[in-house]
């Protein structure tokens, strides 16, 4: 009994490939056209399977990362940024220190291109097949003091959490209470050694105490987060001044 393309592609959708499903009819003409062996006609699809896959998981691996914007690390000039070399960023770029468990922190001011490079860094990962989580100390602490009772909380909590590479972006922007500080804490303990985490912040180490008001906590944090870890500085004038935009033109506006 003959088997039609459809009953085929059934077939193929209960194997759970689906991807592959979708194009058998291309596959058979493309076989047929090009008299393609048995064995060249399963390499192709195989071959075509796998690919879809991986982009898929790609796709989805970018929509939980949550990037507020999307740059990879050839968009960055790093002539604009003296303090970390071609070098250093190409070391970087190859993610030994991730499959380590080490840790990065990005100190520097506003605008030199901290959150940037810890971007490109983190699509990096995605596309090597690591899950990775962004998020705002601004966005992270509302999240922590609401898990409890708030689903789209603990989902977003679960995902950072599961993270390969966690990029919390602005630390130490703001003061916490001792509660804040705490939950901070705890997540910072979990993460630790399970997972690498990126920091930025303009505020150094030795700042940090004044802002979570525990001295306590600070040195438990920071005991985690330096034990394996790599400080980076990044000195220069903010990308983000030099490059605005303006409602005028160069020329001088008269009344």
């Amino acid at each position: 009994m003959g088997y039609s393309v459809e009953r085929l592609q059934k077939q193929l959708q209960n194997l759970r490939l689906a991807e592959t499903s979708k194009e058998l009819p291309s596959f058979l003409r493309k076989a047929e056209s090009h008299s393609w062996t048995y064995q060249e006609f399963l390499r192709e699809m195989l071959i075509y399977e796998e690919k879809r896959r991986e982009e898929k998981m790609i796709e989805k691996h970018l929509k939980w990362a949550a990037f507020p914007y999307q740059k990879s690390l050839a968009e960055f000039n790093i002539e604009e940024l003296p303090s970390l070399s071609e070098r250093q960023l190409r070391q970087l770029q190859e993610l030994n220190w991730l499959d380590e468990s080490f840790n990065l922190i990005f100190l520097g001011p506003p605008g030199v291109g901290k959150t940037h490079i810890a971007i490109g860094l983190g699509l990096e990962a995605i596309n090597k097949g690591q899950r990775v989580s962004f998020v705002s100390m601004g966005e992270l602490v509302p999240l922590l003091k609401s898990e409890e009772y708030l689903r789209k909380s603990q989902l977003k909590m679960k995902r950072i959490r599961g993270a390969d590479l966690v990029i919390i972006d602005d630390l130490m922007y703001m003061a916490m209470d001792q509660n804040e500080a705490n939950l901070f804490f705890h997540l910072i303990n979990h993460l630790y050694e399970r997972s690498s985490i990126i920091l930025t912040s303009n505020k150094g180490p030795e700042e940090w105490g004044e802002l979570l008001g525990d001295q306590g906590i600070t040195t438990a944090i920071l005991d985690r987060l330096l034990h394996r870890s790599e400080i980076l500085h990044f000195d220069g004038a903010s990308h983000r001044i030099k490059y605005r935009e303006s409602l005028f033109q160069a020329e001088s506006v008269q009344n």
